[in-house]
């Protein structure tokens, strides 16, 4: 089974928590073992696994992120100015994947899946989310 999601962020770098969307896919594809991945579309965006509990990680993950990849220094930034993001998208990379156990996601208590961010605002983020 494969679904497109589709999100609107609302920052220039921002984790969006999707992982009540993908918990859907899966209980519709009613597969009780197996696995499921999750791509984001786009040069410039990236899906990680993190932390939910507490956002302090989240902005963490964008600070490491700024100070490892800064804007405005890179020959991309002559294109449109989103060199870091193209850069940054690299690094997080496009796609995790999960288990399946019991027909549900295979994450611990304190993971949660994130879309990342680093091109926005966008009203349009598309996820393929596939289900096996």
């Amino acid at each position: 089974m494969q679904k497109l999601i589709q999100f609107k962020t609302h920052k220039r770098c921002e984790l969006v928590d999707i992982t009540e969307q993908v918990k859907l896919v899966v209980n519709q594809s009613n597969i009780k073992e197996g696995i499921v991945n999750v791509y984001v579309r786009g040069a410039t965006a990236g899906i990680m696994i993190q932390e939910n509990w507490d956002d302090s990680v989240q902005e963490d993950v964008l600070t490491l992120l700024k100070q490892l990849v800064p804007k405005g220094v890179w020959l991309h930034d002559r294109q449109d100015g989103n060199g870091d993001s193209h850069l940054k998208a690299g690094i997080t990379g496009p796609s995790e994947c999960i288990p399946i156990i019991n027909g549900e996601l295979g994450l611990s208590t304190w993971q949660n899946i994130f879309l990342c961010e680093f091109d926005g605002p966008r009203n349009q983020r598309q996820i393929v989310v596939t289900v096996k």
